[in-house]
């Protein structure tokens, strides 16, 4: 073995250190590969979390003996059978994807080619994709952002844990053959871009959607047959993580013959047996004498399995090559023993500088109107039909709420309840200010919960980040966190599991912080699901919250000035929390027609998207003293945009005033076009023009 392949392998000095005080002697290059990837970021989380969970993807209660199990990753497949090996059928995924500008050809190029693939791995397996966002900045541009979100539902008897309980039992490997595909690929995920070499890079997975519906399949078969005791799906560091993270949650051993692992390439050594990344495959933890009934099982659906080894009551992790042992380590020293790495923290010298811009020089437009559009017709704004066309949404024909509105809503077979979905986080903001970048992502994802008409329950995250070694996106990284697990508590939505992804950067260049909130809630009822579309002609405008001078950070403030400066909009929590019951008790009373929530482009882009969903126009009349850009295109937070029947007028302000919340009527619907007026402006759009932009964005460009 080399001197310094624990350097090669990812590996510091301290840590090479370490891990021969831990085995009291020195690692085989075996065992050195298991530890490089178990103690890479990709696995261990070397840098403080918001929360670990122990096991692969969370799970909430929602009533009537069924649980949701989520989780929020960074690819399609991977986090599917985080999603069923606990049990559950998936039933939905949600994506967040940022990209460089449209303008340039290879970001063209590359968001066609992973729309393409998301749509192709979950139309293929049966989930449909039914809601998500998109953002693009330049910041993305040499390093794209895949962040996918699945749900799924499942009876809780029917729970599956991610352990090897029992020694005696058997550990049985099923779905795809192993190949030397991703290996080493959890060392390389914690490597800036342009530090790996191409060598690295090549090591390229592969996603198989038909072998994956078949293994999601047979899985959810097994787990009816009683005879599984536990399960994990072979992500990150492969077969390494499985075995040593199951054994280390149910304080056991496994041992693990590699001759007996079913492989599709000739003389795979071990280290690449016990490193590689292939996808589609699980690790089931069986009853002891069940193996025979499980094969069988196995077999009818056509996929590969073997019984690799057993559960030990040892402790350790132990490899052997037939009969001889080639790596022997303590499970929890592989998974507990990770050095954790608490890295200084400064302010950026760019923060200081950008928050004191004075927005108060900025000259006002001549023509809002043309202002508006613009807004409608950035990709960020501007409808992602382009996208979601090439997702079914509709395979299981249960979702209520299609993609296009604030949150997708399902429903739950035999009752008369629902399942709402969303995922938020604006990277504008955490740059400018993380910690209430952090707040606010939390916030606007439980707002457009409540705008659907539910209650929000429970919150799964990914935290991409650049380099944490580094002070400033160290100090990024805790400010943001801080700022979401603050407005979880205050809203109790408790962060149940998620993901830390670093190192997303280029040349020294990171992209700019993008903390990711996936967010679950309960409509309890469906005949309170509620949209963002305006209904019919002559029902009121009513905003809840308060228009405010805040410029900050703004859509409006990065598209029309080229500024990126200020400091985005202040979330008064208690004011918040007023906003969102008041917005949920109407609804719940039948009162609430519409609900949708302001935040990117501000109200007059709230507005806009309203009468484009409902497809009918409104009359509205802002009179604060307020200037008008501040007023159309700020991004203040705590508003919500209701609508109600006209004659329910004096019931729903009395309800308001009950509720001591702000509130203000600005209009009613009604038209063929969004007229605005202020003091000495007005915004006035035809829905035509802004329908032909605002779908018609993403489409031009991609075919520019």
């Amino acid at each position: 073995m080399k001197d310094d392949l624990w350097r090669e392998m990812g590996l510091s000095e301290q840590e090479y250190a370490q891990i021969k005080d831990l085995l009291k002697r020195e690692p085989n290059e075996v065992e050195l590969g298991m530890f490089s990837v178990m103690w890479s970021e990709h696995c261990s989380y070397k840098n403080p979390v918001l929360q670990e969970t122990g096991e692969n993807a969370g799970i909430v209660d929602i009533g009537d003996g069924q649980a949701v199990v989520f989780k929020n990753a960074t690819d399609v497949g991977g986090v599917i059978r985080d999603v069923f090996t606990r049990g559950a059928r998936p039933i939905a995924l949600l994506n967040s994807l940022r990209f460089g500008s449209l303008k340039n050809k290879e970001t063209r190029s590359l968001f066609e080619g992973i729309v393409a693939e998301i749509a192709t791995y979950g139309n293929r397996i049966g989930i449909p994709t039914v809601a998500g966002e998109v953002y693009f900045h330049p910041s993305y541009e040499d390093n794209c952002l895949v962040n996918v979100l699945c749900v799924g539902l499942m009876e809780q008897q029917e729970l599956v844990k991610g352990w090897a309980a029992d020694p005696g039992n058997s550990v049985m490997l099923v779905g795809a053959r192993t190949g030397r595909d991703g290996i080493q690929g959890a060392t390389f995920a914690a490597e800036e871009r342009g530090a790996v070499s191409a060598e690295k890079e090549a090591t390229v997975l592969q996603g198989d959607p038909p072998l994956g519906e078949l293994l999601m399949e047979v899985c959810l078969e097994l787990n009816k047959t009683g005879y599984v005791v536990g399960m994990q799906a072979l992500g990150a560091a492969g077969l390494t993580s499985s075995a040593c993270e199951m054994a280390m949650r149910a304080g056991t051993g496994i041992e693990i013959d590699v001759v007996k692992v079913p492989c599709r390439e000739t003389e795979m050594s071990v280290s690449e047996i016990m490193l590689s990344e292939s996808q589609e495959r699980m690790l089931v933890v069986l009853q002891q004498g069940k193996e025979k009934e499980v094969q069988e099982l196995i077999n009818k659906w056509g996929l590969a399995s073997a019984v690799i080894g057993r559960v030990t009551a040892d402790g350790f992790l132990t490899i052997k090559e037939g009969e001889q042992t080639v790596a022997r380590i303590p499970a929890q020293v592989l998974t507990e023993s990770c050095p954790r790495y608490d890295w200084e923290a400064r302010e950026p010298e760019y923060l200081a500088q950008a928050q004191a811009y004075d927005l108060g020089t900025l000259p006002e437009m001549e023509d809002y109107s043309k202002v508006l559009l613009t807004l409608l017709g950035t990709p960020t704004i501007a409808s992602k039909e382009w996208v979601y066309n090439q997702y079914d949404h509709l395979l299981d024909v249960d979702t209520v709420v299609p993609p296009g509105s604030g949150a997708a809503v399902l429903r739950v077979k035999r009752f008369n309840k629902g399942i709402a979905l969303t995922v938020d986080g604006n990277s504008r903001y955490v740059y400018l200010d993380p910690y209430r970048g952090g707040q606010i992502a939390v916030a606007e994802a439980a707002r457009n919960l409540v705008c659907s008409g539910a209650r929000p329950l429970a919150v799964t995250d990914c935290l991409n980040f650049g380099n944490p070694e580094k002070p400033e996106i160290f100090w990024q990284f805790k400010e943001a966190v801080a700022g979401m697990s603050d407005v979880c508590r205050e809203l109790e939505t408790p962060v149940i599991g998620g993901k830390a992804s670093f190192y997303h950067e280029t040349e020294g260049e990171a992209i700019y912080p993008t903390p990711v909130v996936g967010m679950i809630g309960l409509v309890e009822d469906l005949a309170q699901v509620t949209t963002v579309a305006f209904k019919q002609e002559a029902d009121l405008i009513i905003l809840l919250g308060q228009n405010k001078d805040e410029l900050g950070a703004s859509t409006y403030l990065s598209v029309i000035h080229g500024l990126e400066a200020g400091r985005p909009p202040e979330l008064n929590l208690e004011l918040e929390k007023q906003v969102q019951n008041a917005a949920a008790e109407l609804i719940k009373m039948g009162l609430a027609v519409s609900a949708h929530d302001c935040a990117e482009g501000g109200l007059a882009v709230a507005l806009a998207e309203c009468c484009l969903a409902g497809k009918i126009g409104a009359e509205v009349a802002l009179t604060e003293n307020l200037r008008p850009s501040s007023i159309l295109f700020g991004e203040a937070q705590s508003r919500i945009i209701v609508t109600i029947r006209k004659q329910k007028l004096d019931l729903v302000l009395q309800q308001l005033k009950n509720m001591q919340v702000p509130y203000k009527v600005l209009g009613n619907v009604g038209g063929e076009a969004l007229g605005i007026a202020g003091v000495g402006w007005k915004v006035n759009l035809g829905l035509k023009e802004m329908t032909e932009k605002y779908r018609g964005a993403i489409a031009c460009l991609m075919e520019y």
